[in-house]
């Protein structure tokens, strides 16, 4: 009866195709991780997740949003989905521009003053490994997202989720029977190699390839698109600022082997996060869309039923994560206890600030992205001054203050904010007569 009830194109059926999906990819991450510190020394883990953190930053300043915008576009142009490929295309040739204009400071990068800044001689190398790698992996995040665009979501979740580490996966097996556990780094940065090739491939072969004769009218400039995308990159570079600011410092104040610990703790808090992007991007062009209506009772309905949805998992999911974090780390080894206090506080903030998991995607997609992104910008230099003070202290988990802290900021900020604006409730136990009682 439960099966019947789910409706295939109700947003229930699809969170959950894709919650699937990433849980299969939460799986093959953990088991990835589990492989690596039980076969690799804490020092050289720390040494792939900084590396790791800079190629999420990095990137985020050469999308330039795109990989947010193309969703806009899907949802903005939901009758005209073949133009998609004009703007897929446009956005590809802007990515690439932005990649030169980043390789252009890094040609006046000082090696001794970076090795001495993070205390590390690898440093400088894995800096320079990062920014050649860059546009493959950018590109590989693109492709994903204009799969989903053009409506191909588990295809673009089985890419995300399991195409993204089964390349590494299997490198990392095989340098470690061949006893080269030294290439893990490189082994790493090949593995986007193969995705961003596997990727682009497919989605000439089913998509691109066809139908260019539709693609000659359109006002799909550059321009117009940049325009689009940049708010939303600046979200974007406000994430992972607020992901990677502590691992950046904690590297410099402590060591790699610190920056491997916390980084367990953030992938385990990351289970959470998975939740609420799942749901987001299962609402992201619907949002777009309802709003450009003005439909906004049919808005608030689905804004309800995605908060109550994320809620619901995120708490469930957040309960056995806080009551056996013991057994949990240990299964990653001994050492990796430490981060226990880390995990939990981290956990209990991101489980509170799901109940407005919403706010972001919201902002990006009602034309507000200049809040969001003033908001996201003071989340960071709150962020940026709370580790700054508290891990020369307390350590990881001063880092962890800084983290819980940050993210009930901007969450509970931004949610207020949309309710000032549009009279929008994101507390998904609010009934719609109160969200919608001034329209």
């Amino acid at each position: 009866m439960l099966f019947k009830k789910i409706n295939r194109n109700d947003l229930s059926f699809k969170t959950l195709k894709i919650l699937f999906l990433r849980v299969i990819g939460v799986i093959l991450l953990f088991g990835l991780t589990l492989f690596l510190t039980n076969n690799f020394e804490p020092d050289t883990v720390g040494r792939y997740d900084f590396l790791r953190t800079m190629i999420f930053v990095f990137s985020a300043l050469i999308l330039l949003g795109t990989e947010q915008s193309i969703l806009y576009f899907a949802g903005t142009n939901s009758e005209n989905t073949e133009a998609l490929n004009v703007v897929y295309v446009k956005m590809i040739s802007l990515i690439l521009i932005a990649y030169a204009f980043l390789l252009v400071p890094f040609f006046f990068l000082n090696k001794e003053f970076i090795n001495n800044y993070f205390n590390d001689n690898n440093s400088y190398s894995l800096i320079i490994k990062c920014i050649i790698i860059l546009p493959f992996y950018a590109i590989s995040i693109l492709n994903f997202e204009m799969l989903r665009a053009v409506g191909k979501i588990s295809i673009a979740e089985f890419y995300r989720n399991i195409v993204k580490y089964t390349p590494f996966l299997i490198c990392a097996i095989s340098i470690v029977i061949l006893e080269k556990k030294e290439l893990l780094i490189n082994t790493y940065l090949f593995s986007f190699l193969v995705v961003a090739l596997i990727s682009s491939t497919h989605l000439y072969i089913q998509i691109l390839s066809k139908k260019k004769s539709k693609f000659k009218n359109h006002n799909f400039t550059k321009k117009r698109i940049f325009l689009k995308s940049f708010p939303m990159a600046l979200s974007g570079i406000g994430f992972f600022l607020l992901q990677s600011i502590d691992v950046f410092l904690i590297k410099k104040y402590i060591n790699n082997e610190a920056v491997a610990f916390y980084s367990i703790a953030v992938k385990l808090v990351l289970i959470l996060i998975m939740i609420v992007n799942a749901v987001n991007i299962s609402l992201a062009s619907k949002i777009a869309e309802l709003y450009n209506k003005n439909n906004i009772e049919e808005l608030q309905k689905n804004i309800t039923k995605a908060s109550k949805i994320m809620t619901l998992i995120s708490f469930l999911t957040a309960i056995p994560l806080v009551f056996l974090s013991d057994y949990i780390l240990l299964i990653f080894g001994y050492d990796y206890l430490v981060a226990k206090n880390s995990l939990i506080l981290m956990i209990i903030a991101q489980s509170c600030s799901s109940i407005f998991g919403v706010s972001a995607v919201y902002l990006n997609m009602t034309k507000k992205q200049h809040y969001f992104q003033f908001i996201l910008l003071s989340a960071v230099v709150i962020n940026l001054i709370l580790n700054v003070y508290l891990i020369p202290l307390y350590g990881i988990f001063g880092a962890s203050i800084s983290f819980s802290i940050s993210v009930l900021y901007w969450n509970i900020s931004s949610a207020v904010l949309i309710y000032i604006k549009d009279k929008i409730v994101l507390f998904p136990w609010t009934k719609n007569k109160l969200a919608n009682h001034e329209n």
